[in-house]
């Protein structure tokens, strides 16, 4: 410690004034203020010189954020960070070293552990020209104080966040920043080049989708806002990958095979669900949706990807196929692989991998939930475009990817990628979930009388057209769907698609196996005495009664009495039944071949109370013909929700107001309350608008207007979703050409 008199003279000499001390006591309580203070002010001195000496040597770094999006096709994400696409060049400007374009190494890391044998490390000097192997670094200019630089990275690097640094001589590596790196459709030497500039636009850049519902017989749409340019959602996608099962195993081994879109897709199938692994959305068929969000109330994935962040990485609730298929492809066109959606209709779920699938149904004709098969109305899942190097280039170009769980594969819910052509050719041996998926749009159909007393059950017809029907998806640039049944197999029923089939069989080991749910020749071959059919009568839509006619029609030249048991039930879009609306039974006679219609009139009053959100009745008659095998007449049928319509009332333009007007009318005969108005559109809205509207007596018309202030020029798509007491989710959208 410092003497009193040596303390004096040390403040008397760098503060020039003398103590005002009088006794030991004072000047002690004195001394620790000042020499505190003393203390104070070298440190503050020191970390001055100190800060003042880092920020003069600490490069500072002008990535060119928007010379390099436009290059990139990364403009469209809102971020004040460098993304950039792998295999193409990209450049920056720094300062703050010496003779700058001398002896300067970049180094690129990425990962938890970065490492050159995992291709999460790079460490490249300046070259003449960029390298098509490895990553590279171009002079482009430079002067007294800086330097600007093209950087490359290879065409197969590992995506994800990455650090770049530079070091000059012998000096320590100096931070330059961060950067996104992401798959390239545009480039011709990545796993995801796709040749056709038109489809690059639509499933990468495209943040407008249209999802194919209903049933074969009666297909349906709605909107749908992808949104994977908007806010937060890079950085949740990012997140989403460091979350999976396989990085929390092993994340050094995870991040380096993020090199390749066919690990990504599979990791990513696995984590847009939820049940092995805390991922983004929950998955429920109960048809009651307590404590999270009717899943076909959800009209886009940007606030399902933000709720899960929010929550701390909790599972949205709730989703059901379509969700799925939505949010994997927002991630996976956020990342840069191409992507769509697919709805198959009359979806089959073979869950004992027979390739065939087993209905059955009790005397009065109700469908009975035996047996783990089942087929769905529709199922909606993805197709991803990319090489498959471990399968051939004939395997090549649309996989199929598939987020909803519905069974394990590899020990968790996840499925895919599939090679499309696989699956047509009936190559079911290769990776990955052939079986599966050529089941869901191939399987032969079983149907089934089953005794619940005896527990016998007896064939009533099987079905090989049944399975696969009408598989949709949205066409490039227009708002039309597109038919891809041929894609998937050959033509229905041919002797071509019958060869595939009984080919699959083979592979699986299926061909001379005993099977239990296959018919014997002779119940195959017998024939029924009559036929029948339900038509439908009328308009199908909610609110109003249905009306429909059984057709019977005898085949044989002799007359047949037959007994009809009918029912009616709601059901879910996976043809679960809910509640019974209606049933009967009738007798008839049918004298040799005629044909008689007999009226079916279900009111709405009737149904109202039991219709589930998904629309569905399903309609059945089991025909028990005197002397005769049974026959079945079974329909699914959707109903239509009331129109809404959406007028934009002037010209779009570019950060200017404009008024939008959307009219709903209500067509039953009483009052519908708790009204509630859903938007949202990218680049239209922030986030989505909720407007609350009055009740509505009995064909009132409501007329609600709100105003837009477009951020972009271009062709932008506005969804809106009405809901009420009586009427649940009714979609459109509008196509709104905004201009600069």
């Amino acid at each position: 410690m410092l003497t009193y008199k040596l303390f004096l003279i040390l403040v008397e000499a760098l503060h020039g004034y003398q103590l005002p001390v009088e006794s030991n006591k004072q000047f002690f309580k004195f001394f620790r203020v000042c020499f505190s203070s003393f203390l104070f002010g070298c440190i503050l001195k020191l970390f001055c010189s100190s800060h003042f000496f880092i920020a003069a040597t600490q490069p500072s770094t002008d990535w060119h954020l928007k010379e390099n999006a436009r290059e990139h096709h990364t403009s469209k994400f809102s971020s004040e960070e460098l993304i950039v696409r792998r295999g193409q060049a990209f450049t920056l400007t720094f300062n703050g070293t010496e003779r700058p374009e001398q002896n300067l190494i970049f180094i690129a890391e990425t990962g938890p552990k970065p490492s050159k044998t995992t291709r999460t490390l790079a460490t490249f000097d300046i070259s003449s020209t960029a390298s098509k192997e490895g990553w590279s670094a171009v002079l482009q200019s430079s002067s007294s104080n800086s330097v600007s630089i093209s950087i490359s990275s290879p065409h197969n690097a590992v995506i994800g966040r990455y650090r770049l640094s530079v070091q000059s001589g012998s000096s320590s590596p100096q931070s330059l920043g961060t950067f996104v790196l992401l798959f390239n459709p545009w480039s011709s030497g990545d796993d995801v080049f796709m040749p056709n500039k038109a489809e690059c636009e639509e499933y990468v850049l495209e943040e407008f989708g249209i999802i194919f519902a209903g049933n074969k017989n009666h297909i349906s749409s709605f909107g749908w806002n992808f949104g994977q340019f908007q806010g937060d959602i890079l950085n949740i996608c990012l997140s989403i990958m460091d979350r999976s099962l396989y990085y929390r195993q092993d994340p050094i081994t995870d991040v380096s095979h993020r090199h390749d879109p066919r690990y990504l897709g599979r990791v990513l199938s696995a984590m847009v669900n939820a049940n092995d692994d805390q991922g983004v959305v929950l998955g429920n068929w109960s048809g009651k949706y307590e404590g999270g969000k009717n899943p076909s109330s959800w009209t886009g994935s940007g606030e399902i990807l933000q709720s899960w962040k929010k929550s701390g990485f909790k599972p949205v609730k709730y989703g059901q196929c379509w969700v799925f298929a939505a949010v994997l492809t927002t991630v996976l066109r956020c990342l840069g692989i191409p992507t769509r959606t697919i709805t198959n209709f009359s979806s089959a779920h073979d869950a004992d991998g027979n390739l065939r699938v087993d209905e059955f149904y009790d005397a009065d004709g109700n469908h009975l939930e035996r047996g783990a098969d089942s087929v769905w109305n529709f199922h909606v899942w993805n197709e991803s475009w990319f090489i498959r190097n471990d399968l051939g280039p004939s395997y090549s170009g649309w996989q199929v990817l598939d987020a909803t769980p519905q069974e394990e594969s590899g020990g968790i819910y996840q499925c895919g990628p599939a090679s499309r052509h696989a699956i047509k050719e009936g190559e079911v041996e290769l990776d990955y979930d052939g079986p599966f998926v050529f089941a869901e749009v191939n399987a032969d159909c079983m149907y089934w009388n089953y005794d619940s007393a005896t527990g016998k059950k007896t064939l009533i017809f099987s079905k090989s057209t049944e399975i696969g029907a009408s598989i949709s998806t949205k066409a490039v640039g227009r708002d039309a769907r597109v038919d891809v049944t041929r894609d998937y197999k050959y033509e229905e029923g041919s002797a071509k698609e019958r060869e595939i089939f009984k080919k699959a069989r083979k592979k699986l080991g299926l061909e001379d196996k005993f099977d239990p749910t296959a018919p014997k020749q002779e119940e195959v071959e017998q024939k029924p005495d009559i036929s029948g059919k339900f038509k439908v009568a009328g308009s199908l839509e909610v609110g109003k009664d249905l009306n429909l006619l059984l057709v019977l029609e005898n085949l044989q030249s002799d007359a047949k009495t037959v007994n009809v048991n009918m029912t009616a039930w709601s059901t879910l879009y996976t043809r679960r039944r809910v509640n019974q609306i209606w049933k009967d039974s009738i007798s008839v006679t049918l004298a040799p071949k005629e044909e008689k219609q007999f009226p079916i009139k279900i009111k709405y009053p009737e149904y109202q109370q039991q219709l589930t959100t998904d629309k569905t009745i399903q309609v059945t008659a089991l025909c028990h013909v005197k002397d005769g095998i049974q026959v079945l007449v079974k329909r699914n049928i959707i109903l239509d929700n009331p129109d809404i319509d959406i007028q934009v009332l002037g010209e779009a333009k570019v950060n200017k107001e404009v008024l939008v007007e959307v009219a709903f009318t209500n067509p039953i005969n009483e009052e519908v309350k708790d009204c509630v108005l859903q938007v949202e559109g990218s680049d239209l809205l922030q986030g989505i608008l909720e407007l609350r509207i009055p009740p509505l007596k009995a064909s009132e018309k409501s007329s609600t207007k709100f105003k837009l202030i477009p951020s972009e020029a271009g062709p932008k798509h506005l969804l809106v979703n009405f809901s009420c007491d009586k009427f649940a989710d009714i979609k459109t959208f509008k196509m709104v050409n905004v201009i600069n």
